[in-house]
């Protein structure tokens, strides 16, 4: 594979899901067209269980097209973000279009004392157990596990959260 990506690999999905208040909304990601079908299956079982998500909208509808800070702190599910690995030139999966980050305020990365996003800092106790907080018997976790996906907290070091990632063969 190549580390250049195009418009052809990429394809906008529009979603309906509910919020925390039991309101329905319009979603939209821009996804790599090698899982653009699943996630359409992903979320439409999140919706008819009514998964709540607070918003689902592209990164740049936050006014930071190539930084998602904004999109994390409103505990927006986003995916596409053309962006590098923290500390690295290595593009991100999220530049590819194959990862996506679920209500971030609740599902924070964690890395020794670092919290992103920074108001996610009570979700860093995952003993919680709220509604939109992912663990292994969320429906979340479970939908993204079965179509061969990977979560950020199951790393063994740091752990991401709201993270799930599949390997799309980019180098």
């Amino acid at each position: 594979g190549s580390d250049i990506i195009g418009y052809d690999d990429l394809r906008y999905i529009k979603i309906l899901h509910y919020d925390f208040d039991g309101a329905i909304h319009e979603g939209e990601l821009m996804a790599n067209v090698r899982v653009a079908d699943e996630l359409l299956e992903i979320f439409f079982a999140l919706y008819e269980a009514k998964y709540p998500l607070t918003s689902v909208k592209l990164v740049g509808d936050f006014g930071e097209p190539f930084d998602d800070g904004l999109s994390m702190a409103a505990n927006n599910t986003s995916m596409f973000c053309y962006r590098f690995v923290t500390g690295t030139k290595k593009l991100s999966r999220h530049g590819y279009g194959g990862a996506i980050d679920i209500n971030p305020r609740l599902n924070p990365y964690i890395d020794g004392d670092r919290i992103v996003p920074e108001n996610g800092i009570q979700y860093a106790d995952r003993s919680l157990g709220e509604p939109g907080m992912i663990d292994h018997d969320d429906l979340c976790y479970q939908l993204f596990i079965e179509h061969g996906w990977t979560w950020g907290g199951d790393w063994s070091g740091d752990k991401d959260y709201q993270h799930f990632s599949k390997d799309l063969g980019y180098r």
